[in-house]
């Protein structure tokens, strides 16, 4: 009965749901849906090989429903086809939502599309803030870092920083139409998403986790 325990616990410590890797938790490990809930149209399939999870039409979001976050690193581990498939990362979605366009409005979108504006390319905060550079890899797996730091969120792509957005100081582009985020304050602390964003598109996710932001003490003399 005693080695049963045993085997028992060393099978939970090795389930992605609570595994700690250099400080990250796993709430999304590409093998199941568990925790995450899809509203609006598509869906996210597992992938042919079974290697993560795929998009399927939209626009929909799955979203993180068991909690909410507040100043903490995400790091996400997607995949695109080419330049052209779209997608993205929400965060700080300020209720459950009940429908996708709720979280373009009370959140912020992190860009995955390898084409088009600065403010719409991978890593850009969709219409925020623009993305610097384009560092992704069409047809590899990608690790994007999105850091929430009090207002602040700054996002990586493959370990290069491409983007930075603080709405209490950054100057705030105009909508450039009638889709986009609307221009109001955002909670700092909120839901985790996934975009699924159209029938033309594609795009493969194999990791969601997160990490508890890391506060450096004020320097003293």
């Amino acid at each position: 009965m005693l080695l049963q325990s045993l085997m028992v616990s060393v099978v939970m410590l090795a389930s992605p749901a609570v595994v700690e890797e250099d400080g990250f938790r796993v709430i999304f490990d590409g093998k199941t849906l568990d925790g995450w809930k899809q509203v609006g149209p598509g869906s996210f399939e597992e992938a042919e090989d079974g290697d993560g999870f795929k998009t399927v039409g939209g626009m929909g979001l799955l979203y993180y429903e068991k909690e909410t976050f507040g100043d903490c690193v995400i790091r996400v581990v997607y995949k695109v086809g080419d330049e052209r498939d779209n997608a993205g990362v929400y965060v700080r979605i300020a209720e459950e939502p009940d429908d996708p366009w709720y979280a373009v409005h009370n959140g912020y979108e992190v860009q995955i599309v390898d084409r088009g504006s600065p403010l719409s390319q991978t890593g850009a905060i969709y219409s925020f803030a623009e993305a610097k550079k384009i560092e992704s890899r069409p047809g590899e797996w990608n690790t994007m870092e999105i850091t929430l730091d009090g207002e602040v969120i700054a996002v990586s792509v493959n370990g290069e920083a491409v983007s930075r957005f603080d709405p209490t100081s950054d100057p705030i582009p105009p909508p450039r139409n009638d889709i986009d985020p609307k221009r109001q304050p955002r909670k700092t602390r909120g839901y985790i998403g996934l975009q699924n964003h159209g029938d033309d598109d594609l795009v493969y996710f194999k990791e969601v986790s997160v990490r508890p932001l890391e506060k450096q003490a004020d320097a003293t003399d």
